[in-house]
């Protein structure tokens, strides 16, 4: 069937299914300097010159912490049945350190409430990248105390809302977090060590590992415990080239295998270990270390956004950096001089990612296999688009109706077949700052004027707000 023809019978879901949208801490709340909270190191990179588009920050983003009670409603107009949050680390532990601020947790409290009130299911996320940048100071992901920090903030938060927030995620997208942060440098510290970065994958998982244990310490056994992973789909530019192949089970290793491996397995994958052998010795793995890092999962978070196509080093190499968020002279893969990344072909959205659904699919049932038994859920899928509102003042965006009709239907496809998907979390609920993107990439279901802040939800918004009320895809628009 053509890709713009309109099934023939409706896309169902389960009832069950919860359609949620998701959006993170720093991009959103802005009140960086009120009731106690300091500088995560997104402050600071986002105001070091040069490092943002248009030097941009989050000190206001879109006021979401002023403004909450006018987002969630806006949630509930739509008919979301789930809202995935993050939750600011320095908002609760100013230091990293030491006894939570209650004025912190309570605006979270307060989110929670009026969630729950308005019949929405809360998601909490506890990592989305803003570590406080006193704790960078003191070494950052590549110090193993960063990792206990983390199991600490967690306890503190699972006992502050627990009782009433029944889905965790631990970290959202390490991967980021390791190798864009201190390999490439293009994200928050902004950090170029390729062994720094692969220090921080441990670190990262291992703050993974403990901060589950103790959130099941403090919080309700009905309640589920997951992590959100960016699991790159990794293809082969020529797939019967075995230099190819080779290059592409080095980038899975470095992209998936790396955070798997030991998560769901309990060990790094040896391919990993053996193309890394000469940037780190991987002495910082202690004994225990893994045993911590493979804890039983009650649910897997996947995120999706575009495939990658590889191939041995090739001069004709072109296309837009593999991390996808940012130009950098340094790689964001330790280990893999030889891999060169080429633009897969079809339509791309605003950031020059392309567009296709069939990596969504393979990545649900690649993690059906590689974790049978474990449900998933999608916790980041979406497409940047250069949205401007109609001389009436409506936002108008058919292609991010389509790119998510294309999505939703691979998802339902993978349930077909067999996957245990059991939510949709739309990357993401409005526009905000798009990290070193600032606020040129729009991915938001809501236009917001960031002159006024006043929210307009876009025609796919409704599109999506019908899909969650009715659980099935609405056709698309005709106009």
């Amino acid at each position: 069937m053509p890709e713009s023809a309109q099934p023939a019978t409706p896309v169902t879901f389960p009832p069950a299914f919860l359609w949620g949208a998701a959006t993170s801490a720093y991009q959103i709340e802005g009140a960086v300097r009120e009731d106690g909270r300091t500088p995560s190191i997104w402050d600071t990179f986002s105001h070091t010159p040069g490092k943002t588009a248009g030097g941009d920050h989050g000190d206001i983003a879109v006021d979401h912490y002023h403004r909450y009670r006018e987002d969630v409603a806006l949630m509930a107009e739509l008919g979301l049945s789930a809202y995935r949050f993050s939750i600011s680390w320095s908002r609760v532990q100013p230091t990293g350190r030491g006894p939570a601020v209650q004025v912190g947790l309570d605006f979270y409290r307060r989110l929670v409430d009026e969630l729950l009130e308005h019949g929405i299911k809360p998601a909490v996320t506890l990592y989305h990248w803003d570590l406080p940048q006193e704790l960078e100071d003191a070494g950052g992901w590549p110090e193993r105390d960063t990792a206990l920090r983390f199991a600490e903030y967690a306890q503190i938060v699972g006992e502050a809302l627990g009782d009433r927030v029944e889905q965790w995620i631990t970290l959202n997208e390490p991967w980021c977090s390791a190798f864009l942060g201190y390999g490439s440098g293009v994200h928050a510290p902004g950090r170029t060590d390729p062994e720094a970065s692969l220090r921080a994958a441990h670190h990262l998982n291992l703050a993974h590992g403990l901060g589950t244990s103790a959130l099941r310490s403090v919080m309700p056994a009905r309640n589920s415990v997951a992590l959100s992973l960016n699991s790159a789909v990794v293809r082969p530019l020529s797939p019967r080239d075995p230099a190819d192949l080779a290059v592409v089970r080095k980038i899975d290793d470095l992209a998936n295998g790396v955070f798997h491996g030991p998560i769901l397995h309990g060990a790094y994958p040896e391919s990993l270990l053996a193309a890394t052998e000469l940037i780190t010795d991987w002495s910082y793995v202690l004994d225990g270390d893994l045993r911590a890092i493979n804890q039983p999962l009650d649910a897997l978070g996947l995120n999706y956004y575009t495939p990658a196509l590889v191939s041995a080093t090739d001069a004709d190499a072109s296309g837009p950096r593999a991390d996808g968020h940012g130009a950098s002279s340094h790689s964001p893969w330790p280990g893999a001089d030889d891999a060169a990344f080429h633009q897969t072909p079809g339509e791309r959205t605003e950031m020059g990612w392309t567009i296709d659904p069939t990596g969504l699919h393979e990545l649900i049932m690649r993690y059906s296999r590689e974790a049978p038994g474990l449900p998933l859920y999608i916790t980041e899928n979406g497409a940047a688009y250069d949205d401007k509102p109609d001389p009436d003042g409506r936002v108008h965006d058919p292609e991010r109706i389509a790119y998510l009709q294309k999505h939703l239907a691979a998802v339902r496809r993978a349930i077909t077949d067999g996957a245990d998907v059991r939510g949709y979390y739309l990357w993401s609920l409005m526009d905000n700052f798009e990290w070193a993107y600032g606020y040129e990439k729009r991915f938001g279901a809501v236009y917001v004027d960031y002159a006024t802040l006043t929210r307009t939800p876009k025609s796919s918004a409704l599109w999506y707000g019908e899909a969650a009320r009715t659980g099935s895809l609405p056709p698309l628009p005709t106009d």
